[in-house]
C-alpha cells in the first residue's frame, strides 16, 4: 500500500508549509528518519524526514510550492510496489487538492501559539517564502536587513539552500556576522540595527507579521499568567576558577567553557531537586505536567525578535557536551535551520543579557511553562567576605514564576539549590 506523506505542522500556530528543497529524488529510497526535503514554516526552515521506509515514488510539489498542513506532498512504494504506478494515481498538482478546512482543523486543534517568551520579549522564528530577485532567492528576513543598509543583495554570495540569500550572509556583507560565541556567554547579543531618522522626520512603518506575534504572545502572558519575581546573587568565584583549569585541560581540544555552561548545568540539577519549576501548566485542563528530563529553552537575539532553541536532556550532558551542543543550537538558530523538536515543548528558559551590562532584570514566562531565569553579568564587585571587603566575581539572577504553579517558597528553595551549586560547582560535577 503507498505511504503518503503530507505537509506536517512543524510549528503550533503554522497553517501552511513551502517546500524549500527537495533532498532527495523521484526513484530514491529512503530509509525512516532520513532526510528528504526541507520545510519553511511561520517560524523557521526546518528539516523533514521520512517517517516510513519506501521508494520516493511521487513528488507531488514543486521546491517554492505552498501547501497546506495535511496537504499532499510526496508518496513512497512500498516494497512490491511499482513506483511507475503510482505516479499514474498521483499526477502533479494533486496537492492542491487539499481543503483549506484541513488548514482550518490543524490550527484549531494547536495547543496556544508556543510562540517564545524571553527577556521581556517574545521570541518568535523568522517566517514567510523567499523573495525571487533576477534569478536570486532571499528569505524575507534577509531582505528586510539588507533594506535597511542600503545593500545591494545582487552582490551577495547565498549560503542557504540552492544558493538561497540568508541572514548570515547579509550580517556578514555589513560587517555583523554572529561570531562564534564569547567564552563569558552562550548567546552573544546580535544588536537590530534600525535605519536611522532625521531631525524633523518621522518613519512610519507596518508592523511586521513576526511582531504582531510577539505583541499578541507578550499581551496574553503578562495577562494570563500571575508572575511573582525573586532574586538572588551568586559568588561565582569558584566557578571562575575551575572553568580555567578544565579550560587548561581542553585546550588541544579546541573547547573553551563559558561561564553559561555551569549555569545551564547547575539549573538543571536544581530543577531536578525542585521538579515543580521543570513543569507545564495546562490551564484549561487543570494539569500541571512535571518532566523528569530538562529540556532548556536558550533565548538568542536576531535582528528582529528572539528566538528560543530548546537544549533537549540537558540534565544528562558533561560540560564539554554542554558547551559543543549549544553553540551549534545557538548558531543554527540564528540561521534558522532548527528541527522542529530543537525549538519546542522547552521545560524551562533562560534569558540572559549580560552581553549587554546588565547587572539584573525581570524576564516574561514562556507559558506553558511555569518559570524562567533572567541572568544578567557575570562582573566584579566589591563583597564583604570574613569582615573584609574584596573583590569578587558575581551573578545575579531573577527567577519569574507562575503562582498557579509554584509558590515563594518553592522558588526561594530553587534559588538557594542553584546558588549553593555555583559556589560549589565541583557538586555539579558529581
Amino acid at each position: 500500500m503507498p505511504i503518503e506523506i503530507t505537509m506536517p505542522q512543524l510549528s503550533d500556530t503554522m497553517t501552511e508549509g513551502t517546500l524549500v528543497k527537495w533532498v532527495r529524488k523521484e526513484g530514491d529510497k529512503v530509509k525512516a528518519g532520513e532526510l528528504i526535503a526541507e520545510i519553511e514554516t511561520d517560524k523557521a526552515t526546518m528539516e523533514m524526514e521520512s517517517f516510513e521506509a519506501g521508494t520516493l515514488a511521487v513528488l507531488a510539489i514543486q521546491e517554492g510550492e505552498k501547501v497546506p498542513v495535511g496537504g499532499l506532498i510526496a508518496v513512497l512504494a512500498a516494497a512490491g510496489e511499482e513506483p511507475a504506478e503510482l505516479r499514474k494515481k498521483y499526477p502533479k498538482g494533486t496537492a492542491a487538492k487539499a481543503s483549506a478546512a484541513t488548514a482550518v482543523a490543524a490550527t484549531a486543534t494547536a495547543v496556544g501559539p508556543e510562540v517564545q517568551v524571553a527577556g521581556g520579549s517574545v521570541a518568535v522564528l523568522a517566517s514567510g517564502s523567499p523573495k525571487e530577485v533576477g534569478r536570486l532567492k532571499v528569505s524575507p528576513l534577509a531582505s528586510r536587513i539588507a533594506a535597511e543598509h542600503g545593500l545591494d543583495v545582487r552582490n551577495l554570495q547565498g549560503s542557504g539552500p540552492g544558493g538561497r540569500i540568508i541572514q548570515k550572509d547579509v550580517l556578514a556583507a555589513v560587517g555583523g556576522s554572529p561570531a562564534a560565541p564569547a567564552a563569558s556567554a552562550a548567546t552573544a547579543p546580535v544588536v537590530p540595527l534600525a535605519p536611522i531618522v532625521g531631525s524633523g522626520e518621522k518613519k512610519v512603518v507596518q508592523i511586521s507579521k513576526m511582531r504582531l506575534a510577539i505583541a499578541t504572545a507578550l499581551q496574553r502572558s503578562k495577562q494570563q499568567v500571575p508572575h511573582f519575581y525573586e532574586t538572588i546573587d551568586i559568588d561565582l568565584e569558584n566557578v571562575v576558577q575551575l572553568r580555567e583549569r578544565i579550560n587548561a585541560q581542553l585546550e588541544k581540544e579546541k573547547i573553551r567553557l563559558s561561564i553559561s555552561d555551569f549555569v545551564y548545568k547547575a539549573v538543571a540539577a536544581a530543577l531536578l531537586k525542585h521538579p515543580i519549576v521543570n513543569s507545564r501548566f495546562n490551564a484549561e485542563k487543570g494539569e500541571v505536567t512535571t518532566y523528569g528530563d530538562v529540556n532548556l529553552g536558550i533565548a538568542v537575539s536576531i535582528p528582529d525578535g528572539l528566538i528560543v532553541p530548546v537544549l533537549r536532556s540537558v540534565d544528562r550532558m558533561g560540560l564539554k557536551e554542554i558547551r559543543v551542543r549549544s553553540v551549534d543550537l545557538v548558531e543554527r538558530a540564528r540561521q534558522q535551520r532548527l528541527k522542529r523538536e530543537e525549538s519546542s515543548e522547552a521545560t524551562f528558559s533562560i534569558s540572559s543579557l549580560g552581553g549587554y551590562g546588565l547587572r539584573e532584570f525581570s524576564a516574561i514566562i514562556n507559558a506553558p511553562e511555569v518559570a524562567i531565569l533572567a541572568v544578567g553579568a557575570a562582573e566584579q564587585r566589591a563583597v564583604v567576605r570574613n569582615g573584609q571587603v574584596v573583590p569578587r566575581t558575581m551573578l545575579t539572577v531573577t527567577l519569574s514564576c507562575d503562582h498557579r504553579v509554584v509558590d515563594g517558597a518553592v522558588a526561594a528553595a530553587f534559588l538557594s539549590t542553584l546558588k549553593g551549586l555555583l559556589e560549589e560547582p565541583a557538586m555539579i560535577l558529581v
